[in-house]
């Protein structure tokens, strides 16, 4: 039954697969970037950001050369900033240790930064044709449903057993093509809802298709409740029209992003005691907390906030890095050139409409 899987499934991909940029090289480096910006992230999104990411990085040599703000600049709105700063750290792995030749073994090319198992196997199998199987969602629910596999997919056990699987069918010739086969199928046909099962190559085999259970198959138990944050900032000018803002370290969340002082608020406290609170904590000064300019939500992977915005007047002190890398006076022609979190993104947008008097409002 696997060799049929295989092959249909080989010839399938050969006829419907999407042209794609990363698929007309075989350049391994722009691989590499691909899969790294394929993490969690849908294709169509991808699709801008690598275009942009190779034309500005070529070659493994300029992204190993280029500052740490220009490549979260060009990361900005992808989300999941690590992978950024980890691929960044890898190419100047690559450059110093190998040569600027991506590792073509598995030993090797897994110790690069932010290269896991899934991103060794991907690159290996893509770019060197060698017999490394992928397992992602798409793969996962593909193999769960052509096996009839009812047991819990969150569960190790279940992991496992997709991964024996998947290296069991993996072609021996057509590596490359075959993992990517399987995720465009996964991607494509056996969708997590409605599956087009006519289309599908390999559904004469299907045990979901042939018992109707693709609804029921995979199985995933319910997702822990995602939290919650309130979280409030401070707007700060000064008489240059000038915002501050300020630099988060590289080993917090969204590291090496630049944002406005502020952070979460704590249990039963108020909005403008948080802004009071954390603007102490994080500057070392006193301010004077206005009126709200704006609050948004935002969802991240595993959390969901409100943003509050609040325009703040400094009464004591000189603002100093505490708790961030740096910090910055920066006009709102200025601001674009710095990488900022969706949500500040989004206040930025808002905050560049105003002209100098609205902004002089608040000052220092």
């Amino acid at each position: 039954m696997s060799e049929f899987f295989t092959e249909d499934l080989l010839q399938w991909y050969r006829h419907e697969k999407r042209d794609l940029p990363w698929r007309r090289t075989d350049d391994p480096y722009k691989i590499w970037i691909s899969e790294i910006m394929l993490q969690q992230t849908r294709v169509d999104t991808v699709i801008p950001y690598y275009n942009r990411f190779v034309d500005v990085f070529p070659t493994v040599h300029d992204l190993a050369d280029a500052g740490q703000q220009q490549v979260l600049k060009l990361w900005e709105g992808l989300g999941y900033y690590s992978r950024g700063r980890n691929l960044h750290q890898a190419a100047k792995t690559v450059v110093s240790d190998f040569d600027g030749v991506l590792p073509a073994t598995h030993d090797e090319i897994s110790k690069l930064k932010g290269v896991g198992p899934y991103t060794s196997a991907a690159i290996l199998s893509i770019a060197f044709q060698k017999p490394y199987a992928v397992v992602d969602g798409n793969v996962i629910r593909v193999l769960t449903r052509y096996f009839g596999i009812k047991e819990d997919i969150r569960s190790s056990k279940v992991k496992n057993r997709v991964q024996e699987l998947a290296d069991e069918l993996i072609s021996p010739d057509s590596p490359g093509d075959y993992n990517q086969a399987v995720m465009e199928l996964g991607a494509m046909v056996c969708t997590p809802k409605n599956p087009d099962c006519n289309k599908c190559p390999v559904s004469s085999g299907c045990v979901a298709y042939n018992s109707a259970q693709t609804d029921i198959i995979p199985y995933k138990s319910p997702a822990k409740k995602i939290p919650h944050h309130q979280i409030a900032v401070g707007l700060i000018v000064n008489g240059n029209s000038e915002l501050l803002i300020a630099l988060r370290p590289n080993n917090v969340m969204l590291g090496g992003l630049w944002e406005f002082p502020g952070g979460k608020s704590q249990s039963g406290e108020s909005l403008h005691q948080t802004v009071t609170r954390e603007l102490n904590e994080e500057l070392g000064v006193e301010v004077e907390v206005f009126e709200k300019y704006r609050q948004l939500k935002h969802a991240y992977s595993h959390f969901k906030i409100t943003l509050h915005a609040y325009w703040c007047r400094i009464t004591e002190g000189d603002p100093q890095p505490r708790s961030s890398m740096e910090l910055k006076w920066v006009t709102l022609n200025e601001i674009d050139d710095y990488p900022f979190p969706k949500a500040n993104k989004t206040l930025i947008e808002g905050l560049q409409s105003l002209n100098d008097s609205e902004l002089k409002r608040f000052l220092v």
